[in-house]
């Protein structure tokens, strides 16, 4: 099924039932008083994370959500019946935001988080609270109050724990296929990719982690130029980057420079969000086999002295899954490290508390 990642919706809780005026008619008691009840109150929206969901297709089906209204108090003190709260599931990793004030309201990141977006209305007071030593027959009751109404934006960010980026034909979803099972689309023309992919790399019993393909990236794409700018939000989410370069572009019969690739990716990456270029990121030379073997270790190493790259870099051709799973391993152990950290640091901070 083909990932649909945003979607608006308008959620509207029940309003309060209205409060009763009403009074004792019983025999042998001839100043009964009043006896009017409460109304009920009105059901509540919630918004909860289920991870059997995966798209947020539905919501393209049905946009508008309204909880039960709670029931009218009655006489004899009977209170009114509170309205049902109305449960809206979605897919782990959804971001509500409220159109109105474009605040983000909530991040349901874990199965089974809950995030309330509308109150029910409270349920109106009827006449028996307005009894007093002056006013023995009150004729006064008050309306439930009206429910919460709100605009919402839904947005889904994938949780990956690997993001691949690049331009549009950079062999992405081909690096995907290569290492997962995962089977997203793959020819010789750009923007194939038009929705997020998952994969999941096993590199052996109860070791694993998830990659994501993201659509090709543009220059502009964070201003809104090409298919890229609206799952830039999915790279937010990754522990780490792979960028993906092919190593001999051509557009037209024309050579590209490589180099300027990986900037003008950068220089959207900054524009979108800059905490995206302080995460580690690693570079990965695709199409390795257009080059002749003496020349692809050269070519490599001319653009990586010419951006002044620190950090890891691979030569690879994902067609012939030449050089790929090397990558995955160094990946894997990338992660590892960073559970032992964690590890280390929480037994660290468990220790100081011991000592305090």
């Amino acid at each position: 099924m083909k990932l649909v990642d945003e979607a608006e919706i308008q959620v509207i809780a029940g309003n309060g039932g209205n409060g009763c005026i009403g009074f004792r008619r019983e025999k042998f008691i001839p100043l009964g008083g009043p006896d009017g009840g409460d109304g009920g109150d009105g059901g509540s929206v919630w918004i909860v994370a289920d991870e059997n969901v995966n798209t947020l297709v539905d919501f393209r089906h049905q946009r508008i959500f309204r909880a039960q209204r709670g029931q009218n108090g009655m006489g004899r003190q009977m209170y009114g019946k509170a309205g049902e709260d109305l449960v809206i599931t979605v897919p782990v990793g959804t971001v509500v935001v409220n159109v109105g004030t474009d605040e983000s309201i909530g991040d349901l990141t874990q199965h089974g988080d809950r995030l309330l977006v509308a109150q029910g209305g409270k349920g109106g007071l009827g006449n028996m609270h307005f009894k007093s030593s002056t006013n023995r027959t009150p004729r006064k009751a008050l309306p439930g109050l009206p429910g919460e109404e709100r605009e919402l934006k839904l947005e889904l960010k994938l949780l990956a724990d690997v993001g691949l980026l690049g331009f549009p034909n950079a062999g992405k979803s081909t690096l995907v296929r290569a290492v997962s099972a995962a089977t997203p689309k793959v020819a010789d023309y750009p923007f194939t990719t038009l929705y997020p992919n998952l994969g999941v790399v096993r590199v052996e019993q109860y070791r694993s982690f998830v990659i994501a393909d993201i659509p090709g990236l543009i220059e502009g794409a964070a201003d809104g130029a090409g298919l890229g700018a609206q799952f830039l939000r999915h790279l937010q989410r990754t522990s780490l980057l792979l960028h993906l370069v092919d190593i001999a572009p051509m557009e037209g019969g024309v050579e590209i420079n490589p180099a300027e690739q990986v900037r003008a990716i950068e220089r959207e990456l900054e524009k979108h969000d800059p905490e995206l270029l302080n995460k580690p990121r690693w570079l990965v030379f695709n199409k390795a086999d257009l080059l002749l073997e003496e020349e692809r270790e050269a070519t490599a190493q001319a653009i990586i002295d010419e951006l002044g790259w620190k950090d890891r870099w691979y030569l690879v051709s994902a067609i012939g899954r030449e050089g790929t799973w090397p990558i995955m391993l160094d990946v894997m152990a990338f992660f590892d490290r960073q559970r032992e950290d964690a590890l280390e640091a929480e037994a660290e901070a468990a220790a100081n508390r011991n000592t305090d």
